[in-house]
């Protein structure tokens, strides 16, 4: 699986002009899913999103992580982050996990993360969505599990 999370201030998303989940001080995390991804490799990077640590501490260096800073996080499901673009000009899905496994695999993680952190919101899978962010820093960090 594939992450891409970026600390915010603050992120929305929407869904035909509708707020759909918003946050404050957190990670906005976009989630990607490859064929071979399965539900271990899916624990596997919801741990890493909660214990990685790259909110500032007293000295201003990254070593807190999202429940240090009783942060909020809000997953949004993008398979555009699996696709191939080591060729052409155009962006190749084929290394994108198809739609089942992708929504079984992201539905996965939000249970699991409602499970293990307080506040969890999340986008909707399959939906043209918009996004609205405050990159915190900025900061941004390109995980795989």
């Amino acid at each position: 699986m594939i992450a891409l999370l970026q600390r915010v201030l603050e992120a929305e998303v929407r869904v035909k002009g509708v707020a759909v989940a918003s946050i404050g001080r957190g990670l906005l995390v976009f989630v990607g899913v490859r064929p071979e991804d399965d539900v271990g490799a899916a624990q596997k990077l919801l741990d890493k999103l909660l214990k990685y640590r790259i909110f500032g501490d007293e000295h201003g260096k990254m070593n807190l992580n999202l429940s240090q800073i009783d942060g909020s996080l809000l997953l949004v499901p993008q398979f555009t982050l699996a696709a191939d673009t080591r060729h052409g000009l155009r962006p190749g899905f084929s290394t994108a996990a198809a739609p089942e496994l992708g929504r079984r695999l992201f539905e996965w993680l939000i249970a699991a993360a409602r499970t293990q952190h307080p506040r969890v919101e999340c986008g909707v899978f399959g939906a043209d969505m918009q996004v609205a962010l405050v990159n915190d820093g900025p900061v941004t960090f390109w995980l795989e599990a």
